[in-house]
């Protein structure tokens, strides 16, 4: 039989920037907590392996206070660890014996750490306890979306078990490919980097003492990011054709080929979990928003992976849209009307426009090994190293904290 319900708010997507999205608009933090709904073709939440992702993700300071607003952050703090120095590099081989161009030993706002890195499942999980928990968020899963219906004043949603739901808005927190983008009409650009990016986790007998490394190479950056233990979460780019040979290899032959680019300071280095390798590209919405829909995290943007900004990047989404929202709440105005997306998407694009031209930037210049290019870019590395405001403008990218910030990501509630 079918069901119809009524809420503030639609998700699709009950992945990290789904379930993070249904906290902030309806979080028991809140002061007019929103009655929303998250859609996943997963298993149910509590169903769910989290432990079997061990990919990293970098929490800048500013999403860090987003985190800690919705109460996450004391649940995952114990497993983060914090950059306690970040050096890069411009490495021709051994990352050990490539000469440090920037290295930022103090970081952050009022000497916190610029980032953390955290284990997402780690992450799922908090998040996924405390949407369960959560008496104004309610969660429907092993269900896809078959058909949306964008009507004046509101969304329709129907599933594949044959209810439909309503709402004033809706919310696609449904990835790169996303169905709801799509049944929008909202067109993308894109183009790829012919480069690939392996993650791994090696476990290492000597401590990283908090260092997170950054090496430019002319195949695409390889960075080292310490987890907590002896433990770090590698990101390798190479040439797709290069990964491909990589992926290949049996756990001891990949290990020698890690070994050569990584050196020894680390110690004696092993595999603690799965290669897993994905495509890089850059994708961005030609509109973050359309008639009640609005784009967040990788469904509106896509960026390199080389400053590690692209979670941070949807985190601010999710926090902006929640700040609109929760205004227009407060106004007693429609929460999908189009003076609430247009603000959100006025705030987001630009920002984001940024961010990824920067990564894009720095893709480029990097992923080569023309000579005058590579001079050029050491001396303006160690440029950037002396020169104080230019090293802090690197240092609030880092951290987060660069261009308007959101309550939540500033400490504050809404």
């Amino acid at each position: 039989m079918t069901q119809r319900q009524q809420y503030d708010a639609i998700i699709t997507g009950a992945g990290l920037a789904g379930l993070t999205c249904a906290l902030a608009l309806s979080g028991r933090h809140l002061s007019i907590p929103l009655r929303t709904l998250v859609i996943d073709q997963g298993p149910a939440l509590g169903q769910r392996n989290y432990a079997a992702d061990t990919r990293g993700t970098a929490i800048t300071f500013a999403s860090r206070n987003l985190l800690e607003a919705l109460g996450i952050w004391s649940t995952v703090a114990p497993h983060a660890q914090p950059f306690r120095q970040i050096i890069v590099t411009d490495a021709k081989t051994s990352a050990e014996r490539a000469p440090v161009l920037l290295d930022f030993p103090r970081t952050g706002s009022n000497d916190a750490p610029s980032a953390w890195m955290l284990e997402n499942g780690t992450l799922l999980e908090a998040l996924a306890k405390s949407v369960e928990e959560c008496s104004n968020i309610d969660v429907v899963t092993g269900q896809t979306v078959q058909d949306f219906s964008f009507a004046p004043a509101s969304i329709h949603v129907s599933t594949s078990a044959g209810d439909d739901h309503a709402a004033a808005l809706l919310i696609a927190a449904d990835g790169r490919n996303s169905i709801a983008r799509q049944a929008a009409g909202i067109d993308i650009v894109k183009w790829t980097y012919k480069q690939s990016a392996i993650t791994l986790t090696i476990n290492h007998s000597k401590p990283h003492d908090g260092r997170a490394e950054e090496h430019f190479r002319a195949n695409g950056p390889f960075a080292v990011l310490p987890l907590t233990g002896n433990r770090s979460s590698l990101v390798w780019a190479e040439d797709s054709e290069e990964t491909t040979r990589l992926m290949a290899l049996g756990d001891d032959a990949f290990l020698d080929e890690l070994k050569r680019r990584i050196g020894d300071h680390l110690g004696e280095l092993s595999l603690a979990n799965q290669r897993t390798s994905w495509p890089l590209e850059l994708q961005i919405a030609r509109r973050f928003v359309s008639s009640r829909l609005a784009l967040i995290g990788d469904a509106a943007h896509v960026i390199h992976p080389i400053a590690g900004l692209g979670f941070n990047l949807g985190l601010k989404d999710i926090a902006a849209l929640a700040e609109c929202v929760h205004l227009s709440a407060r106004r007693g105005q429609d929460l999908g009307g189009t003076a609430t997306l247009t603000e959100y998407e006025d705030w987001r694009r630009a920002d984001t426009m940024i961010v990824a031209a920067m990564c894009d930037g720095l893709a480029r210049l990097f992923s080569n090994d023309v000579t005058p290019l590579a001079l050029a870019r050491q001396a303006g590395l160690k440029l950037v190293n002396v020169v104080p405001p230019v090293k802090r403008f690197f240092l609030d990218q880092a951290a987060g904290t660069a261009g308007r910030q959101p309550t939540l990501m500033t400490g504050g509630h809404l």
